[in-house]
């Protein structure tokens, strides 16, 4: 894609403590970056999908090397994608069936969880192998084993647990490893970039063929919204669900010295999914010092179709215009092609780090 005339800032970027002196003295360049987190967040995805297409599509290219892609949620989904042969195609093609989704009032957690099981089908089309053996990028899935009432897709007793999640969360982040277990399923080809995981109970387990549309369905499935998934192949039993509920914007303490590159719908990292309504839960600034974020700004959202990105609400919000929801959502991908040509601008004329705002 090329550059188009931006009158105003698109982006906001931030960048934790090495990450700023680093790309401040030496600029940035693709081979610098090892690592990308991506978040949950569902349909907010379609918002960024025009810096997906130009990092996956254009600059990392420029610097092939073995990348960890760590995602939760529709990050875990973005990832896949990108996975795929072409990259860009991937991208584009989760954008369309996501848009393409419609429920009618009074849909049942079984049905939002076969519409997403038909939606993996159609996204990968059986090329599941090409994302296990994909020369550069090595995924990782975050999902949470669920424990107690939390098993149980029963809506009483499942809204049961989640108020005891709520409550314990309040009192403190630690207490959620009485609700949840945290797996990262990832390519055995490359350990997690991650360093020892002390927060919460945690497990590793390889990814492979038998497992891969299991995990990925699951780090997706929220509670009370759509089923979670049985016995998780090399997991074991149990019931799983979204890695975003201990991991929202995947507050992580990312391994090694490589940038970690952070394609955000916000410039904002939140711990944990049940810390959305909470001001005072911050990420840890030790954990992101090697992060740099991209996020769109705030005039870039406010002129946006209703001043922002797309989100769940909106299925609500369009329940009995499916057509009108489509035309914005598409609406809003078209213009998140701003986002990745801006990227590109900065990053090819060297002049990101004085973009640069701290994290």
């Amino acid at each position: 894609m090329s550059a188009i005339h931006i009158k105003f800032p698109a982006l906001t970027l931030k960048a934790g403590p090495r990450a700023f002196t680093r790309i401040r003295q030496q600029g940035l360049n693709a081979m610098q970056v090892g690592t990308l987190p991506g978040a949950a967040g569902g349909p907010k995805a379609l918002g960024i999908q025009g810096l997906d297409l130009a990092l996956f599509g254009e600059w990392l290219p420029t610097a092939p090397r073995e990348r960890s892609l760590i995602g939760a949620s529709v990050g875990s989904w973005r990832f896949a994608s990108a996975c795929l042969p072409d990259a860009a195609e991937g991208i584009r093609r989760l954008g369309q069936l996501y848009t393409e989704q419609h429920f009618s009032k009074g849909v049942s957690m079984a049905q939002i969880s076969q519409s997403s099981r038909r939606m993996l089908d159609e996204l990968l089309d059986g090329r599941d192998a090409r994302i296990l053996d994909n020369p550069h990028y090595r995924l990782n899935i975050m999902v949470v084993k669920s424990h107690g009432l939390l098993a149980d897709d029963h809506r009483g007793r499942l809204g049961l647990g989640l108020s005891s999640v709520i409550a314990d969360n309040l009192r403190g982040r630690a207490r959620l490893s009485r609700h949840f277990e945290r797996l990262i399923i990832h390519d055995p080809r490359l350990a997690p970039p991650l360093n020892a995981l002390h927060d919460f109970p945690s497990r590793y387990v390889a990814l492979n063929a038998g497992n891969l549309r299991q995990a990925l369905l699951a780090s997706g499935s929220i509670p009370m919204v759509m089923e979670g998934v049985r016995d998780l192949p090399g997991a074991g039993p149990g019931t799983f669900r979204d890695g975003g509920l201990l991991d929202y914007h995947l507050d992580l303490p990312y391994s090694g010295d490589d940038i970690v590159l952070y394609p955000h719908f916000t410039d904002r990292v939140i711990p944990g999914w049940f810390d959305k309504t909470l001001p005072w839960r911050r990420a840890c600034p030790q954990r992101l010092q090697d992060v740099l974020l991209l996020a769109p700004s705030k005039d870039y959202l406010a002129r946006l179709p209703y001043g922002k990105l797309p989100d769940r609400n909106d299925f609500k919000r369009f329940m009995d215009d499916a057509a009108g929801r489509q035309k914005y959502w598409r609406t809003t991908m078209q213009e998140s092609q701003r986002l990745g040509d801006e990227f590109l601008e900065l990053a090819t004329n060297g002049r990101l780090g004085e973009h640069l705002l701290t994290l």
